[in-house]
């Protein structure tokens, strides 16, 4: 006989539900409880099913959080559900999948699909072949309703639907899918395309082998008046055009039209997904060839793209000027990843090998949208074609500019910015005659009564730092610096942030061109110290990292170090141990410790004995977790990352002074642990303190090596590149300080060395770095003895 709930038991639920929706703190915490009880009931998801799926006098909000309640149940409880309840609720998902309401055929979806996810498409055999069967249905409810809890299938498990696992069902999906794409309603339409779209980029066979029904099909869809549908077509061409350009070539001038018109599309979300088209085009072989004969066209509709709506105006409160002293709310601040310190041979901590990600850099500037619009999708699609097209973009380019950069309207003149700072990479040399005329008005529009244009010129000039540094300092270097330094004190949030960003982009340019300024730059900095809110507080310690970095010792003057070390340590006074916010302030101390050397003396030993106690605690913690993690957290590494590579800055920066603070503490100990760390980015930062305290007080060092050598050539593996340079550079240190006594160590990192020399496509750096070792050895002849 079928369950039928018990009428008390019903009630109950009901009025959980019913609280559940209250905003008051205290009933969401009587809910939990409550909730917690009720799931030791077996059959309590027997009553949120029934609320879902049968009890049409209840509102549809109840009864899909009915079912969302289930859906998080079944995520977490499903292997315990007895077999009579887990059977009865896919029976009422599949017999409801056509209920009336949109609201609970899209929850009834998302419960199919995560039990589906819960491994259960194997072990619920009829699923897919009833649902393939509703889509036949006369009821447009059980239709869209079966559609879009395949739809959810088929993003969740493209991969499963594709294996041999299953009997691979797509065979018979695909070409069903296919035929709705006639189908009269555009919501089935867009859905049937939606399904398809999962298994473009895998590639699945059952799609290859009705790829041109499916090109075909997408072609007759070109014009369709549903915005959805337009959506979704538009990102199945891209996807195309990555995996199957072969298929698209033939009808590529078409489809350039079609995108061109897409691209302009009222519908933002259309225009968007058509704008990603060039994009992906951009990366292809056949760019230039495809797209020459239609720069005339695109250039301005991406040109246009580059304007801010009027929504995100609004949202980015465009309209408000001063913000300086509203408090930044948690939202704002961004999870921020330490990078770990990778060493050359000029200990720079950096390999500078990667190229800037376009929307990195522009993210900046409008960070509070959602991460990425039709406005950034055209500014990176003129950026890459500008790298692509070099000097031949700018017929088309200069003409559209000069209008924009002196437009009265300030949202015309604010894009024009933009579109000059996303050309700066690939147009270099062909804007340089026109540098000298625009740097200046550039710099003026940084005093600029809207907020936005500030901050955008902020942007654009940092793209534009290497040739303002290339030229007489009096030229352009002087006048930049002064106006960023002004905006750094800026009165809005958004220009002091885009103005430390760039700034600090002109130090890693300028470097010790810097040096005549610094006093005014420290004056600068240290008065941000006191004005900015918690977000900018971050950014301002990169720009003090990357002036210590570009100045070097020149930082190293008793005047500078007065103005800028009280503000710096009343920070590192002020937060705690577990304050995420040590990570910037700690890299910013490594890159100061580095650049003042011996003048950072008087205050390295409670720097000193923070990070050592900071290692020590994660270490700690990791070992807790090791064992019982059912009883603690995994603690984040970062701390320990960021304290060994100020450790490294200090060693560096003090050399034989660290002499005493070594003997003091436990830090070889510390660092046996840290060097078998399974976290790469630990070891990484490990082998480059390994190397600089063998270099500033290797006797401390010593008594380890016979412990830490094996460690280093375990890590000599080219797989996690920047842990084997700092091993390899490590080693180089040990090999010229230990001089013949290093003979018995050769063989333990000899053929590791001779493959990384003799792999293709080794990093410069780690060659330099494996050379130094080899020099090292030969210059003791314990190589030639080995060998």
């Amino acid at each position: 006989m079928e369950w039928q709930p018990d009428e008390q038991g019903l009630q109950q639920v009901l009025q959980l539900l019913k609280d559940s929706q209250s905003p008051d703190t205290a009933t969401q915490r009587a809910v939990q409880e409550k909730l917690e009880q009720l799931n030791q009931f077996p059959d309590f998801n027997n009553y949120l099913i029934f609320v879902l799926t049968s009890l049409k006098s209840e509102d549809e909000p109840t009864r899909s959080l009915s079912g969302l309640i289930l859906k998080n149940n079944v995520k977490a409880h499903y292997q315990n559900f007895p077999s009579n309840v887990a059977d009865f609720i896919k029976r009422e998902c599949l017999n409801n999948i056509g209920d009336p309401s949109p609201l609970i055929r899209a929850t009834i979806g998302i419960l199919i699909t995560t039990i589906a996810s819960k491994g259960e498409l194997r072990t619920w055999p009829e699923l897919l072949p009833q649902l393939c069967n509703l889509l036949n249905s006369e009821d447009y409810n059980t239709c869209e309703g079966s559609f879009g809890a395949l739809q959810k299938i088929c993003e969740d498990s493209s991969e499963l639907l594709d294996s041999d696992a299953l009997n691979r069902p797509l065979n018979i999906m695909i070409p069903k899918f296919l035929q709705f794409f006639k189908h009269c309603s555009p919501k089935i339409r867009s859905h049937a395309i939606a399904c398809v779209n999962q298994f473009i980029i895998g590639r699945a066979q059952a799609l290859m082998d009705n790829i041109d029904t499916f090109i075909e099909s997408l072609f007759a869809l070109a014009g369709d008046e549903d915005c959805e549908v337009r959506k979704n077509v538009c990102r199945a061409l891209v996807m195309l055009l990555e995996v199957r350009i072969d298929r698209l070539i033939p009808h590529m001038h078409s489809i350039i039209q079609y995108m061109l018109q897409r691209t302009q599309d009222p519908d933002e979300n259309v225009a968007l997904e058509a704008c990603e088209f060039w994009l992906t085009l951009a990366e292809q072989p056949i760019c230039k060839e495809a797209l020459s004969g239609h720069l005339v066209q695109l250039i301005p509709i991406l040109v246009n793209g580059m304007k801010y709506s009027e929504i995100d105006i609004i949202l980015l409160k465009g309209d408000v000027e001063e913000d300086e002293t509203v408090p930044d709310s948690e939202q704002d601040i961004k999870p921020r990843f330490h990078k770990s310190r990778t060493v050359t041979l000029q200990h720079e901590g950096g390999e500078g090998e990667e190229g800037e990600d376009f929307d990195d850099d522009e993210d900046d500037d409008d960070d509070t949208l959602s991460d990425w619009n039709l406005r950034k999708c055209s500014a990176a699609a003129l950026d890459v074609l500008a790298n692509v097209f070099r000097e031949e973009l700018l017929p088309h380019l200069l003409p559209l500019l000069k209008g924009l950069l002196f437009h009265p309207d300030w949202v015309i003149k604010e894009s024009g910015i933009l579109v000059l700072g996303a050309i700066a990479e690939g147009c270099m040399q062909g804007m340089v005659p026109y540098l000298p005329e625009l740097i200046p008005h550039l710099i003026q529009c940084l005093c600029d009564k809207k907020a936005l244009v500030r901050s955008i010129a902020c942007w654009t000039l940092s793209r534009y730092a290497h040739w303002v540094v290339s030229q007489p300092p009096d030229a352009h270097l002087k006048p930049l610096m002064t106006e960023l330094l002004k905006r750094i004190l800026d009165g809005n949030k958004r220009v002091q942030e885009a103005a430390c960003s760039a700034f600090a982009t002109l130090e890693e340019e300028a470097c010790t061109e810097l040096v005549p300024y610094l006093s005014f730059i420290l004056d600068t900095l240290v008065f941000a110290f006191g004005k900015y809110q918690h977000k900018n507080l971050l950014i301002l310690y990169d720009a003090i990292g990357t002036l210590a970095d570009s100045v070097g010792h020149h930082l190293n003057q008793p005047e500078y170090i007065q103005k800028l070390m009280p503000p710096l340590i009343a920070k590192w006074n002020e937060l705690k141990d577990e304050d995420k916010d040590l990570f910037p302030l700690l890299e910013c101390l490594s890159s100061v410790a580095t650049a003042l050397q011996s003048g950072f003396l008087p205050y390295c030993e409670p720097v000193y004995q923070r990070c050592v106690t900071l290692v020590q605690k994660t270490l700690a913690q990791a070992m807790m977790y090791s064992q019982q993690p059912d009883q603690y957290e995994a603690p984040d590494k970062d701390f320990m990352i960021v304290a060994l590579d100020l450790l490294s800055g200090l060693a560096e920066g003090l050399g034989g002074h660290v002499d005493t603070l070594v003997a003091r503490s436990n830090i070889m100990t510390l660092l046996f642990q840290c060097m078998q760390d399974t976290m790469p980015e630990v070891r990484q930062s490990s082998f480059a303190l390994l190397g600089d305290l063998t270099k500033a007080c290797f006797p401390h060092v010593k008594p380890c090596i016979a412990e830490f050598m094996p460690i280093l050539g375990k890590n000599l593996n080219p797989e996690f590149i920047s842990v084997c340079n700092n091993a390899t550079w490590a080693i180089g240190e040990i090999c010229m300080q230990m001089g013949v006594e290093m003979q018995p160590y050769i063989p333990m990192v000899l053929n590791q060395l001779v493959e990384i020399i003799n792999r293709p496509n080794t990093p410069k750096t780690l060659l330099e770095n494996t050379g130094t070792v080899f020099n090292s050895s030969h210059r003791c002849s314990t190589l030639l003895r080995t060998g």
